[in-house]
């Protein structure tokens, strides 16, 4: 991933946000709270989560696949089928 230390910075603090939400869902869960309270905060995280991906996966096709389809030739193609099956998975999920 072609990155910048801000950039990197602000990636690594989201992901460390998301990491607290799942350590509230294990407290909460040992803590035998209500389900639908449980369910609530998943779906918070899960929603934290793909929008890091989105934001990643933008990152990736601004600055990756864009150089390497200026730079044409094979890397490009395989930069635009990795791009492809990225948003596929992101999809399914």
């Amino acid at each position: 991933m072609a990155s910048n230390s801000d950039s990197k910075d602000k990636h690594l603090m989201r992901l460390r946000r998301i990491e607290g939400q799942v350590r509230g869902l294990q407290r909460m869960v040992d803590e035998d709270q209500y389900c639908i309270d449980i369910l609530t905060q998943v779906t918070a995280a899960t929603r934290a989560l793909q929008s890091f991906s989105l934001e990643l996966l933008d990152k990736h096709i601004a600055t990756c696949v864009v150089d390497a389809a200026r730079a044409g030739g094979e890397e490009s193609d395989e930069k635009v089928r990795e791009a492809q099956e990225a948003i596929a998975r992101l999809v399914r999920s």
